[in-house]
């Protein structure tokens, strides 16, 4: 099976797109892990207050960030890591929101990502009563983890797409996604307003 993608998660500081204040990003080969790696970023400061809400939720603060880079600064390492991958994430088109909206804000290009949502795959294959990160996670045979911790977000969601690729005997991601009726999509740009 060769089953290769890169899963992604991001935490924010609040509820605009472009205020990511951690990723954690997995690499999978052959279904398994191989390689992680996370970071925090420090938000751009138009959309920089870290809204209590968010800090009980994931635990990050402004304090925690204030050394660490901001987006542009890291876009590439991202980049580099993600490579040629499909990207991973449960709950896609938020994770995939979020590049798309850093990226506009600090008036970077947008990386061209193709990308597959792990919910969707959950649901064309475990019948369970919600499709929420945890119970997905669960029933790919994934334990316990720490929900809402980017790292741990993204090897889950690694887990169900593996998991899922070998309950549907696809050997490779572009096999998964026709075995479920799903399609890949491809990140591009906030359209300019003119």
């Amino acid at each position: 099976m060769s089953v290769d993608f890169t899963a992604i998660d991001f935490e924010t500081a609040n509820n605009h797109p472009s205020s990511a204040c951690s990723v954690g990003l997995a690499r999978v080969r052959d279904g398994q892990v191989v390689d992680r790696a996370y970071w925090l970023i420090r938000p751009p400061a138009a959309h920089a207050r870290f809204l209590p809400f968010n800090v009980k939720i994931h635990g990050i603060t402004a304090d925690m960030v204030t050394d660490a880079l901001e987006w542009s600064a890291q876009l590439p390492a991202l980049q580099e890591f993600i490579g040629d991958d499909v990207a991973v994430a449960h709950n896609a088109s938020f994770d995939m929101g979020v590049i798309r909206a850093a990226c506009a804000e600090s008036i970077s290009p947008t990386p061209r990502l193709k990308y597959l949502c792990s919910v969707q795959v959950s649901r064309k294959t475990y019948d369970i009563p919600s499709h929420r990160l945890p119970l997905s996670a669960a029933a790919a045979g994934y334990g316990e983890f720490a929900h809402h911790d980017a790292m741990a977000d993204a090897e889950a969601a690694a887990a169900i797409v593996s998991d899922a690729a070998r309950r549907h005997a696809a050997t490779d991601i572009p096999q998964l996604v026709r075995a479920t009726g799903l399609r890949l999509h491809q990140l591009k740009a906030i359209p300019l307003k003119l």
